[in-house]
């Protein structure tokens, strides 16, 4: 149970509900997306990418660039309305960023572990640090700050 406290902390924001009702492609077990730039992440390959939420109650970042994850939906309109701007914004930014996918309806383990309620969800994890969570669909502009702020690449 403590787990799952600090594990939510760690995610701030990603308890309120939006919707009702790139990067390295196939390393370490992630599956390719149809864009060469965004890559879908399961429970196992965050694991290995992002953060071993089993093993770690402290969020310690396991990836080698800051890193983008949209968590999404296929039957969630603002879902659907962000996913090309995350394209966009993966191949803007390659090579200065991971940007991953995670289906919440596939992964409902890693979902749930990471407190995911709200969809679209993006979460902003900079190299070192604490990640920030962003629900609801956003905009280029804030996206872009965010990058820029958050995970310090210009």
């Amino acid at each position: 149970m403590k787990r799952n406290s600090i594990i939510m902390l760690a995610f701030l924001g990603l308890l309120l509900t939006a919707c009702s009702g790139g990067g390295p492609a196939k390393e370490q077990g992630a599956k390719a997306t149809a864009s060469k730039f965004v890559t879908e992440l399961s429970d196992e390959s965050f694991k290995k990418l992002i953060f071993d939420y089993e093993k770690n109650e402290d969020f310690r970042f396991e990836g080698d660039k800051p890193a983008i994850i949209d968590f999404y939906a296929d039957w969630c309109a603002p879902c659907r309305q962000l996913s090309p701007l995350v394209e966009s914004i993966a191949e803007e930014y390659s090579g200065k960023i991971n940007v991953y996918k995670v289906d919440t309806d596939k992964e409902k383990k890693l979902a749930n572990a990471l407190g995911i309620t709200g969809l679209p969800t993006l979460l902003f994890i900079p190299s070192e640090g604490m990640p920030r969570s962003s629900l609801g669909l956003i905009s280029r502009e804030d996206m872009v700050k965010a990058i820029n702020e958050i995970m310090l690449v210009k």
